[in-house]
C-alpha cells in the first residue's frame, strides 16, 4: 500500500523537476507502491502518449486485482487532496482517488502473451502534473516496457519541452553568443597588457571557452528535444562542457582566492589539498548530474544520487572558500611586519570583495535559483533559469574586472602619502573574518 511518506518524498525530490523527452524504459521486478516517471506543464493542447508492452506480475499471495494497478496524472494542487485521503485511511489505493486524472490500469491490458497497452490521453486543463505509476497490489512485483510521450501542440508540431520551458535554446543560444563576445573582450584586455598577463588569465580565457560551448551545446540540446523529443547525441556534449565547466571554475575561484600567478609562483601543500578535494568532488557531482538528468526519477536510486549531488556541491562551495580565507589573514599578518601598509591594505580590500563576491553568487546560484525554480508558475519556470545565467555573468564580469591584467591594477599599488592613513586601516577589525 502507499505509505504516506512515499509520496511526499517522491514530490519533494522533484520540486524542480520537469522533463519531456520521450523515455523508454525497461521496469523489471519492482515492487514500489509508486513510480514517478516525468513532470510536465501542459498546456490547453497537451497530449500524454502511453505504451506498455511486456506486462507481468508476480504476486506471493493471491492473484493480484489488475484495476490495482495503472497510470494516472497528479497535478500539484491535487498533491494535498490525495494526502488528505491517504492519511484518513493508510489502506486507501491511490487509483480510487476523485482528485487524479485516470489513464489507465492492467485491466484494460490486452490479453496474454501480449499484455500490451498503447494510447494517448488529451489533456484538456493546462497545469504542471505528475505521472505516476500506482501499485496497489501487496506483496506483488511489477516487470515491464514503457514508452512515454508528453508534449504540447503549437498547431499540428508536438513541443516536447515543458510550458515554462520551451524559451530555453533561445535564452540559452543568446547567453552562448554574450560569452562569446566576452571572451574576444578579454583576449583584447590580454593581449593590450602582454606585461601583465600571468598563467592564471590563460585559465581564466579558457573557463569563458567552456561557458560560451557550454551554453551553446544546452541550446541544441534544448532544441532537439523540443522539436523532435530526443537529444540526438548533443546532451553528451553538453554534459562533457558541463563538467568542464564546473570542474575549471571551481579551479580558478580557489588558485586566485591563493593569489596563485599573482602573489605567488606555487602554491603551498594546504591549498594544493584543497584542489585535490574538489576537483574529485566535481567529478562525482558531474557524475550524479549526469544520472540525474538522463534517467529521470523512475529509477530506484534516484533520490541517492540527488542526495550526492546536493552534499558534494555544499563540500566544494564551503572548500573553495577557505584559500580566499587563507590569503586574506596570511596578508593581515604580513601587513604587520614588511612595513608596506597601502599596497597590503589594497590586497585585503581586493581580496575582502572577492570573498563577497563569490559568497553572493553561491548563495543566489544554490539557493535563490532554487527558491525561484519551487515557487514560480510551471509557465514561468525558464525565469529561474535566466536569473541564474544573470548573476552568473555578472560574477564573471566582476571577477574577470578585479583581477583583470593591467600594469597597475589593486595587487601592486603603492602610495607612500597614504602609508599612515592605510596602516591605521589594516589595524581595524574590518578584514577578520
Amino acid at each position: 500500500m502507499l505509505k504516506l511518506p512515499t509520496l511526499l518524498l517522491l514530490l519533494l525530490c522533484l520540486s524542480s523537476f520537469t522533463s519531456g523527452e520521450i523515455k523508454k524504459l525497461k521496469i523489471r521486478s519492482d515492487n514500489r507502491p509508486m513510480i514517478l516517471f516525468e513532470r510536465f506543464g501542459f498546456t490547453h493542447t497537451g497530449q500524454v502518449s502511453i505504451s506498455v508492452s511486456s506486462v507481468s506480475v508476480i504476486s506471493s499471495l493471491a492473484t493480484p486485482d489488475p484495476s490495482g494497478l495503472g497510470f494516472f496524472l497528479l497535478s500539484e494542487e491535487s498533491l494535498i487532496q490525495v494526502l488528505i485521503e491517504l492519511q484518513q485511511n493508510p489502506n486507501f489505493c491511490v487509483l480510487e482517488s476523485n482528485y487524479i486524472q485516470h489513464l489507465f490500469t492492467f485491466r484494460d491490458l490486452s490479453p496474454p502473451p501480449n499484455s500490451s497497452f498503447d494510447r494517448a490521453y488529451p489533456v484538456t486543463s493546462p497545469n504542471e502534473y505528475s505521472l505516476f505509476f500506482a501499485n496497489c497490489a501487496p506483496e506483488s512485483k511489477v516487470s515491464m516496457d514503457v514508452r512515454t510521450e508528453l508534449y504540447n501542440l503549437d498547431g499540428r508540431v508536438k513541443d516536447y519541452l515543458s510550458a515554462g520551458l520551451t524559451q530555453l535554446p533561445t535564452l540559452y543560444f543568446l547567453f552562448s553568443l554574450v560569452y562569446f563576445g566576452f571572451l574576444a573582450v578579454w583576449v583584447l584586455v590580454c593581449l593590450k597588457n602582454r606585461i601583465s598577463v600571468h598563467r592564471i588569465h590563460g585559465l581564466m580565457a579558457l573557463l569563458v571557452v567552456m561557458k560560451a560551448l557550454n551554453l551553446l551545446f544546452a541550446a541544441e540540446d534544448k532544441h532537439y528535444v523540443k522539436v523532435t523529443g530526443t537529444a540526438h547525441g548533443w546532451d553528451v556534449l553538453f554534459y562533457i562542457f558541463q563538467s568542464m565547466r564546473v570542474v575549471l571554475l571551481f579551479t580558478v575561484i580557489v588558485l586566485i582566492g591563493t593569489g596563485w600567478s599573482f602573489l605567488k609562483p606555487f602554491l603551498q601543500d594546504r591549498e594544493k589539498k584543497v584542489l585535490m578535494i574538489v576537483i574529485p568532488l566535481q567529478v562525482l557531482a558531474n557524475v550524479a548530474s549526469v544520472v540525474i538528468g538522463e534517467t529521470g526519477p523512475f529509477i530506484k536510486d534516484w533520490v541517492t544520487w540527488n542526495q550526492v549531488f546536493l552534499i558534494v556541491d555544499i563540500v566544494c562551495c564551503c572548500a573553495i572558500i577557505f584559500p580566499i580565507v587563507w590569503s586574506i589573514r596570511s596578508l593581515r599578518e604580513t601587513s604587520k611586519t614588511d612595513g608596506k601598509a597601502a599596497r597590503n591594505l589594497a590586497k585585503l580590500t581586493l581580496f575582502r570583495q572577492f570573498y563577497i563576491v563569490v559568497i553572493g553568487y553561491l548563495y543566489f546560484t544554490r539557493i535563490v535559483v532554487f527558491a525561484l525554480k519551487t515557487i514560480a508558475a510551471y509557465k514561468y519556470q525558464w525565469v529561474a533559469s535566466s536569473a541564474e545565467e544573470i548573476v552568473s555573468l555578472a560574477f564573471y564580469i566582476v571577477m574577470f574586472y578585479m583581477f583583470r591584467p593591467v600594469e597597475r591594477n589593486e595587487y601592486f599599488v603603492l602610495d607612500d602619502e597614504e602609508e599612515e592613513a592605510a596602516a591605521l586601516a589594516l589595524q581595524d577589525e574590518e578584514f577578520e573574518l
